[in-house]
């Protein structure tokens, strides 16, 4: 299917003689025409930087979004001319073809517009549309049609995939049944799970309330096999919130009550490599639904690495999120001045916490235990949203200790030795306690993370002693210790 958008836009560009893109509803990349004619004098042409960047990372910007979408793209029925806008990097106008079918919109197809198609009427009142740009729309009610079968397709497997997860036992055989023949021979192969979390449901571009089943507005991602959104049960506190724990958080976590996740069920070439799900899970925590409600500060390229000291949370992850680029120093193993105490955030590797996350279960082959690869996946989710070392994008298998944390049952408060260091005035000694145990007691390894002189190092952690009663030289009071501040973090 995705051969047939590429004709269709190539079809468009061909009839008006402009390069075209074709985007879905939450502006992610489905196809793209050819820049150019190959007898026009390449160098002249004229290279758009939000075309090039939805190309090249397979979508666009906040702010990109936002200036297409305030020309009211989701409500029109006919072309749009849109002004460029350079402040949002918008070097050229468009003219936008909404792609609809049955009254919704399923996406956009954005033609370049150099001043070539200036002369060409869009249509308003009393007035039709130029034939060039009618011959486009029909192009494009095609390419909606193709869009809508394939958000049916898309919506059937996702609620066989919602039931075989949440479904109670007794309905879980026929969802499953039902599921291998929505999957064909995908069913059988290499799949893995992977948890986007927060996710909010109903809030794609195009504004409609209609068709926000399971798996609406989620079809058609490369490799993705079946994906719905499923609730994620509440935090140890019982807020709802699916990243909430108990005591030592950042400011302003917890989300509100019934909190979503999304889950998608990704095709694998073997099971030996999880590389597919990694890009579905990057591509997916780049939509607008990704994240609560008031986040998208994220992580990665703007976070500052804090602590490393190597150990076993930060060689976990490290393979992993050199693919990433998120917490390179912490990889690298090269430590930066410590921070202020300014506040629970201050303490994390990559400065604040990211708005979203996502984990990647285990492989598995067939889909007789995906409630088993889910949990996992949701698992290495939180992990990954806490221990910025380990995100965006974590994988079970790499989260170490953190699956043993995320295997136990709600817990209650913090225990009670632990307890005063996780007080939100007490960041600093928490931090410290945590690098000095994550380096495995060696005081010159942690002193060297932490950018403090060795001396420095043995006041603060005779000051952790006083506060929590523990004794760090005792292996099971190191343990309690590390323990409860593991799981503090998710």
């Amino acid at each position: 299917m995705r051969g047939d958008y590429q004709q269709l836009v190539d079809e468009i560009s061909a009839v008006l003689g402009a390069p075209a893109t074709l985007e879905d509803r939450d502006f992610g990349l489905i196809a793209f025409g050819a820049h150019g004619n190959a007898s026009d004098d390449d160098s002249q042409l004229t290279m758009d930087p939000v075309r090039t960047r939805s190309i090249l990372h397979r979508r666009s910007t906040a702010a990109v979004r936002a200036w297409f979408e305030a020309f009211g793209i989701a409500r029109a029925t006919g072309p749009l001319r849109i002004p460029p806008d350079p402040a949002a990097g918008v070097v050229m106008g468009r003219i936008c073809l909404p792609v609809r079918h049955g009254g919704v919109v399923h996406g956009y197809v954005w033609l370049l517009d150099d001043g070539h198609l200036s002369r060409l009427e869009t249509g308003r009142p009393g007035v039709p549309p130029d034939p060039v740009l009618a011959q486009a729309m029909d192009t494009a009610a095609r390419i909606g049609a193709l869009l809508a079968a394939e958000d049916r397709a898309g919506a059937e497997a996702g609620e066989l995939l919602l039931e075989v997860l949440t479904g109670p036992p007794g309905s879980r055989d026929d969802a499953l049944s039902g599921l291998r023949g929505a999957l064909g021979a995908s069913a059988d192969g290499p799949l893995a799970m992977v948890a986007v979390v927060p996710w909010r449901s109903g809030s794609g571009t195009g504004g409609d309330a209609s068709g926000e089943g399971p798996g609406s507005g989620l079809a058609g991602q490369p490799g993705v096999a079946a994906m719905c959104v499923v609730p994620v049960p509440g935090g140890a506190q019982g807020t709802g919130d699916p990243m909430a724990s108990p005591g030592w958080q950042p400011e302003g976590a917890a989300a509100e009550a019934g909190g979503e996740g999304l889950a998608a069920l990704v095709r694998l070439r073997t099971t030996t490599t999880l590389d597919p799900a990694l890009t579905a899970a990057e591509r997916l925590l780049g939509s607008p639904r990704a994240g609560s409600a008031g986040g998208g500060h994220g992580r990665g390229a703007t976070g500052t690495a804090a602590v490393t000291g190597g150990g076993p949370s930060a060689r976990a992850g490290g393979g992993r999120n050199a693919r990433t680029g998120s917490g390179g120093a912490a990889r690298n193993g090269t430590a930066t001045a410590e921070r202020p105490d300014t506040g629970w955030a201050a303490a994390l590797p990559s400065g604040e916490p990211a708005d979203a996350a996502a984990g990647i279960s285990e492989p598995r082959r067939g889909v007789s235990d995906l409630p088993a690869a889910w949990r996992e996946a949701v698992a290495a989710a939180r992990v990954a949203r806490g221990d910025a070392r380990l995100g965006p994008v974590a994988e079970w298998a790499a989260i170490g200790p953190y699956r043993t944390l995320t295997r136990l049952p709600a817990m209650g408060p913090a225990d009670p030795a632990a307890a005063p260091l996780l007080e939100p005035g007490q960041v600093q000694l928490a931090h410290t306690a945590e690098v000095f145990l994550d380096c495995a007691g060696q005081a010159g390894r942690a002193a060297a993370a932490l950018g403090i002189h060795r001396q420095t190092l043995y006041y603060r952690l005779s000051r952790v002693e006083k506060l929590t009663g523990l004794d760090l030289n005792v292996g099971e009071d190191r343990l309690l210790l590390h323990m409860a501040l593991k799981a503090a973090r998710i």
